[in-house]
């Protein structure tokens, strides 16, 4: 009984029509041979052959007796033994055989099987031919052997090679071997033909069981006897001269009688198929064949279709194609005739038999079509043409008068509804353009019959739609009536429509398929493009009928409207090429979202399975939001130039849906069972656009983050009143079940605010939802479940670990969830304990690099996590254990327990305590040194630990033991280390100001040429010479900016002048834009700014530095040792006096003392609020600097700086603990450099250096972090003073956001290195330690203004929006 089937084709009892994908699944008989063939072996025997063959048998084995009275060893028992272990082999071997394309190669995979079988040496029946070989020519094969040695000895034969042949040449020409062979030929005779017989006779008894069993079924069904179990190892084949084949041929006459053309071609079904095609009577056969494929007796078109399954069963293509255009000739010929008569209306009556008739040509057809592009590149391509012309000229057909005509591609469509033939065609290339010409130059028509076959059922869906009604004329009957042999003309057109969804579908993938658009129907007036058919698709998941939910939960999952355009929409998404031509359209957009802007608006909405339909466009859209440019649509539309204003983009509407769906304020959902799914789903939506930093911008105004944060609370408080299960009560199960739903939907509002971290500002926002240690803690605890197994997932997590870790908050809140304990942990098994049972069947290796690779991951996440924000957390005011003795099993749980374990190791016990001293040691030290790099973290370590000391006490053990006078520094892995950890955190300089000394040995007598020292101060050598400074010349520029800021007017526009002539000097001379004239410009351009009240943005009040007022005032040590680096560092460049020291003083402690009046008093467990600002002041230093020690110049210069908006990005103490700052921005403790510039620093990069962008991602690594640590100390270390004067007037000239715009510039010049070293997986050492070689401001300058163009207008808003209170 015949029934749609879930994979697309028609399912028969008793396999009338068998379907590939069963055949598949069984290594039986090759795709085409389907019933035709296998119902040839059970065939009645005809009269005589099969008992002549047996006598003829008996005869053999009488006639062999005289040889089994030689060779008694192979008795009957032999046979049967012989027989079985024969049996057993050829079972091994069936798959491999059965695979074979032909007999002959079949042949060959037998010879050749002990070269491509490796268990051939195992099977039963190549043990027994060894042994009785050895037993019958083994003392040959020895006595030959031995002549060959002696005369190889006696010099008459040489070699290996030669002994080899000449033994084997003499064995197989001596007696024992020919018998043999000629007993074993006997025996094998023998024992073959027993097998045959008594397979033949298994088949006939199966046969007859069969047909017992056949006739006590139900009378009336139809049935058929083919087999899909048996095996091409069973084909019996006849083999036929020249001239029986002509004769065979001529029996295959039309005008010969019936019964000799029956009998002709039963015997033509026996003769190997590629003997047929090769001989000269092929072409007037196949006229013959073709004749009797039309003939009235269907008995005579039956064998036909034997033959040709056969035939495509085992030939190769150049010869199947001319079997497979005859067949679709023919089919093409018998639609166009008069004899032909269906009508789509009328339906079609399955049962009947000329139709059953002719759905077995048209399966044969489409078995054909799936399998033919395995082999047809091995061809011509003239000879796929044919293939593939023949099909599209069938499918082509139609009555042009007869619009009703019932046309092949139903036919088709019933065999293979999801067009999986034309999957395959278009797979590769070769065939594809082929198919694609073909379609484009002579069948388009098949296209636009496909189109508007779409366009009509969806006009059908609108009406059914339109009349509230439900379908019950289609797909309903012939679906779910199991009895049914028939289909309504609407079940026909339905099943036509998802075989014309499925095929346009596959073809719009293709840039040669999207170029066969638009299409012009002929009852349209306009044409059909590429987007009015993905609109029609779209519209057809929401405008579909609705069905039983019977028949949906049976069929509709694969064969609805609505999943059938997912798969396809699915697809698109996947292929970029394609998305960006159909999806990334506004139509398309403003269609998906319809249901969500019909819900919004509280139009009535006449939508079937309403939460289904929801669930289906937050999926699309979810994978166009993945997409760089689906997310650039959803967020600006289109084309964002030409955006409507009065048109909202789809986040706007998808936000507002998001937030109502949140608030229960959709009431046609309500009661709905997949309403927390559909919640789920949009919140993802979501989720893709504010974890990047341009679609949180667009969702900011929505306070999406409190609207999640509100529902979270609810769920919470909900999963805390779910009553405990009590066993044996029945509602156990429902509490259970109501339980896991609430955990689930609070699991997924937690990792929605998670998310947010993924970005700056979304940070700081989820820091001012008070969620965040809960976010935390279910991070750390999907981690340690392992549940985010996905790659994506996973870079995911490392960069919201390196977010968090940016911010105090966030630090604190990953050291209470166990998260560093956790990694502390996992790095000491790692670089201390290893895995035991490794070890024990495979021996650690010895590392080569200065860190394992093992520990490479653990050391990246290391660094990650330990910004100054979080050792300040972390760190601030512990003591170093420094304990007596240390156990072995004792495990660091802390970065303090790191420290002293690893890096300070100043003591006999510290160093006893590591299995791996020498290893673990250095990393230490690696770790130091990237620590280090933060100034702040270098200055923080110096004072608690006393880090130099440490390691030059280390030094001065390191050396040699001499009987008179010092010894010399031993040179090893750890003195090259320490020495170049010393160097770097004792010496202050960009990359042309000192000289690292280098981790690595040279080869030669010298092998480390850079000096040690175990005591201050540094050797010379390690300071670089300061270049001298060019020559003054006179600049009009220059001179015309002095002029204008000595003397102001005043003029409207006299700041633009100023800044338009500043760029000028700085592109054309940028060297004298440094010392006293840069002192004199800022000065003068700042003091000017502060007078201008539009000018100002802070308000500050009036103080007045004295000694009197700090003398009794000290600075920390922190301030202290940070005062002595920067004087250390003014005095090498020829800055400062030997009293500079008193002087920068005095100046910190009043810009403290000024500071503090305009400082809220904060109630934190936070250390970084608990006094004044955590670290050093090094833009004051720096402005010190540049006014060359004068601390009364350089106090009021910053005073009068303080009133500006770039104080607050440049200045970072500027705004610690600010009034000028909402209340709960002080509270967190983040920055607004962090939040604000970080953020837009990421927008830009993403924008301008994706592939930058792309590699911090990957690494795990954020740019905000980065760029956080060189903006905190005015890019100290990392570039030369003049660069950073430079950077510092630019930033006071043109503006706080060229802040940005520098650091983009940076990663701009870094952007090779930045590629290169993210592939070798260190991208965060080398960006914290390396300096910024060859970077000049002014070489960018060009670079930032056309940012400037392109962002300010975003940019400076919102830095002007630091004070209000972000919700």
């Amino acid at each position: 009984m015949p029934e749609l089937t879930r994979n697309g084709t028609l399912d028969w009892n008793r396999s009338e029509v068998p379907e590939t994908e069963n055949k598949r699944q069984r290594p039986a008989v090759l795709p085409y041979q389907v019933k035709y063939i296998q119902e040839e072996r059970a065939l009645p025997v005809a009269k005589g052959r099969r008992p002549r063959r047996r006598a003829a048998a008996a005869t053999r084995r009488e006639g062999q007796g005289c040889c089994r009275l030689k060779m008694s060893h192979f008795t009957s028992e032999d046979e049967a033994l012989l027989q079985s272990m024969l049996r057993q082999l050829l079972q091994s071997v069936k798959e491999k055989i059965t695979g074979a394309p032909s007999v002959e190669c079949a042949e060959e995979i037998l010879l050749h099987l002990e070269e491509t079988d490796e268990n051939f040496h195992n099977y039963e029946f190549v043990k027994y031919l060894r042994q009785y070989i050895n037993n019958t020519v083994g003392s040959v094969i020895e006595e030959e052997t031995e002549k060959c040695t002696s005369a190889q000895n006696q010099g008459e034969v040489s070699g290996y090679d030669t002994l080899v042949q000449r033994v084997t040449k003499k064995t197989r020409e001596s007696k024992e071997y020919r018998e043999m062979m000629h007993a074993l030929k006997n025996v094998m005779m023998v024992v073959v033909e027993s097998l045959i017989n008594k397979f033949e006779e298994d088949r006939m008894r199966n046969k007859e069981l069969g047909s017992k069993t056949k006739n006590g079924r139900q009378s009336g069904c139809y049935t058929d006897n083919c087999s899909d179990s048996d095996s091409s190892l069973n084909q019996s084949y006849t083999f036929m001269s020249q001239e029986q084949l002509q004769l065979l041929v001529e029996r295959l006459d039309p005008i010969q009688p019936k019964e000799v053309r029956q009998e002709a071609l039963q015997t033509l079904c026996f003769v190997p198929p590629s003997d047929i095609l090769n001989s000269e009577g092929w072409p007037t056969l196949r006229k013959h064949l073709t004749t009797s494929l039309a003939d009235p007796d269907a008995t005579l078109g039956e064998k036909v279709l034997r033959f040709y399954a056969k035939t495509f069963s085992s030939s190769p293509f150049n010869m199947t194609r001319d079997v497979y255009t005859s067949l679709a000739r023919h089919l093409e010929l018998y639609f166009l005739s008069g004899e032909y008569s269906l009508r789509v209306s009328a339906g079609l009556d399955v049962s009947n038999t000329d139709v059953n008739r002719l759905l077995k040509k048209v399966r044969l057809l489409n078995e054909y079509q799936k399998e033919a592009p395995s082999s047809w590149i091995r061809h011509p391509e003239k000879y796929m043409e044919e293939v593939v012309e023949s099909t599209l000229s069938l499918l082509s057909v139609k009555h042009e008068a007869n619009p009703d005509f019932l046309s092949p591609v139903y036919f088709l469509a019933l065999i293979d509804i999801k067009a999986v033939w034309f999957k395959k065609w278009t797979h590769a290339y070769y065939s594809r353009a082929v198919v694609l010409r073909l379609l484009e130059k002579k069948y388009k028509s098949l296209i636009n019959a496909a189109v508007q076959q779409c366009l009509d059922y969806f006009e059908f869906c609108k009406a059914v739609v339109n009349k509230k009604s439900r379908v019950n004329d289609f797909f309903q009957q012939h679906c779910s009536d199991k009895q049914n042999f028939s289909y309504t003309g609407s079940g026909l057109q339905y099943i036509y429509f998802v075989h014309s969804l499925c095929l346009l579908g596959r073809l719009l993938i293709y840039k040669q398929g999207r170029n066969l658009f638009p299409v012009q129907l002929k009852n349209k007036k306009d044409s059909v493009s590429i987007t009015n058919l993905l609109v029609l698709f779209t519209q057809l998941i929401y405008c579909s009928p609705s069905y039983p939910k019977a028949l949906v939960a049976a069929h509709a999952d694969n064969y609805s409207p609505a999943s059938l355009v997912m798969e396809i929409l699915q697809v698109f998404c996947d292929q970029t090429g394609c998305t960006a031509e159909c999806l990334y359209t506004d139509a398309v957009i403003d269609a998906l979202l319809h249901p969500v802007q019909s819900l919004l608006s509280g139009t009535e909405v006449y939508i079937n399975c309403l939460d289904t339909t929801l669930i289906d466009v937050a999926d699309i859209l979810t994978r166009i939001a993945a997409v760089d440019d689906g997310l650039s649509l959803l967020l600006y539309g289109e084309n964002e130039k030409t955006a409507k204003e009065n048109r909202p983009t789809a986040v706007h509407i998808i936000v507002q849906f998001t937030k109502k769906l949140l608030h229960d304020d959709i009431s046609h959902l309500s009661g709905s069972e997949l309403l927390p799914v559909v919640k789920g789903a949009f919140i993802f939506v979501c989720r893709q656009m504010y974890s990047t930093c341009e679609g949180l911008q667009m969702l900011i105004p929505y306070g999406l983050h409190e609207s999640i944060t509100e529902a979270w609370k609810k769920a919470s408080s909900l999963s805390e009143r779910v009553p405990t299960p009590v066993t044996g009560m029945e509602s156990t199960s429902s509490i259970n079940l109501e339980s896991k739903n609430t955990l689930l939907w609070e699991e997924t509002l937690l990792d929605a605010l998670l998310n947010f971290s993924a970005t700056p500002k979304g940070l700081f926002l989820l820091h001012s939802t008070g969620a965040l240690n809960d976010c935390v803690n279910f991070m750390f605890s999907s981690l340690s479940k392992k549940l985010q197994a996905d790659e994506y997932e996973e870079f995911g997590n490392r960069v919201i670990v390196t977010q968090m870790a940016t911010t105090p908050t966030g630090a604190v809140a990953l050291q209470s969830s166990g998260f560093i304990k956790a990694l502390v942990t996992e790095l000491w098994a790692l670089l201390e304990c290893g895995k035991d049972d490794v070890r024990i069947t495979q021996p650690k290796s010895t590392p080569v690099d200065p860190i394992d690779r093992s520990c490479q991951k653990s050391f990246l996440s290391l660094i990650n996590l330990l910004t100054y924000q979080a050792v300040f957390e972390l760190l601030s005011e512990q003591d170093i254990p420094n304990k007596q003795m240390y156990s072995l099993r004792e495990v660091p749980t802390d970065v303090i327990d790191i420290i002293d374990r690893l890096i300070i190791l100043n003591s006999e016990a510290k160093i006893h305590s590591l299995f791996n001293y020498e290893q673990s040691h250095i990393f230490g030290l690696r770790l130091l040194n990237v620590l280090c790099c933060d100034l702040n973290t270098l200055l923080l370590l110096e004072t608690q630990y006393k880090v130099s000391q440490v390691l030059l006490t280390a030094q001065e053990e390191n050396v040699t033991e001499p009987s008179e006078g010092p010894g010399d520094f031993i040179i090893d892995a750890l003195s090259v280390e320490r020495n170049h950890v010393l160097v770097r955190i004792n010496l202050i300089g960009g990359p042309q100001e000192r000289n690292l000394p280098l981790r690595v040995l040279d080869k030669g007598s010298d092998p480390y040429i850079w000096p040690m020292f175990s005591s201050f101060p540094l050797p010379r050598c390690y300071l670089a010479e300061i270049p001298t400074k060019a020559e003054f010349r006179q600049d009009k520029d220059l001179d015309k900016l002095l002029s204008l800021l000595k003397h102001p007017e005043k003029q409207t526009g006299w700041t633009e002048i100023c800044r338009k002539l500043f760029c000028k000097v700085m592109k054309a001379r940028p060297e004298i834009i440094s010392g006293t004239i840069l002192a004199e410009l800022i000065e003068k351009f700042v003091s000017q700014l502060s007078e201008n009240q539009s000018d100002c943005y802070f308000s500050t009040g009036n103080y007045k530095a004295t000694d009197v007022d700090v003398k009794n005032e000290s600075l920390s040590s922190v301030q202290q040792l940070g005062v002595e680096m920067t004087v250390r560092y003014g005095k090498y460049l020829n800055l400062l006096e030997e009293h500079a020291e008193n002087d920068l003083c005095f100046l910190l402690m009043n810009c403290e003392k000024f500071l503090k009046q305009q400082q809220r008093t904060v109630v934190s467990s936070l250390r970084c609020l608990q006094e004044c600002f955590s670290g050093y002041d090094w833009f004051a230093s720096s402005i010190f600097l540049i006014m060359s020690g004068d601390r009364e110049k350089t106090l009021t210069f910053l005073q009068d700086f303080s009133r500006l908006l770039v104080s607050a990005f440049l200045w970072l103490p500027r705004l610690h603990k600010s009034v000028h700052l909402p209340i709960t921005t002080v509270e967190c403790g983040i920055h607004p450099v962090y939040f604000c510039s970080g953020h837009y620093i990421e927008m830009l990069l993403k924008a301008e250096l994706p592939l930058v962008s792309s590699a911090f991602h990957m690494s795990g690594f954020t740019p905000s972090q980065i760029c956080l640590q060189w903006i905190t100390q005015c890019f100290w270390n990392y570039m030369d003073w003049s660069e950073i004067c430079h950077y510092i007037a630019i930033c006071i000239f043109l503006g706080p956001d060229y802040q940005i715009y520098m650091c983009i510039s940076v990663f701009k010049h870094l952007h090779q290195d930045i590629l290169k070293h993210t592939e070798a997986q260190d991208l965060q050492i080398f960006l914290k330690e390396e300096a910024l070689h060859g970077f000049r401001v002014s070489d960018y300058l060009e670079y930032m203004e056309s940012l400037e163009t392109s962002y300010r207008h975003v940019l400076l808003k919102d830095m002007k929006n630091i004070r209000v209170q972000n919700t």
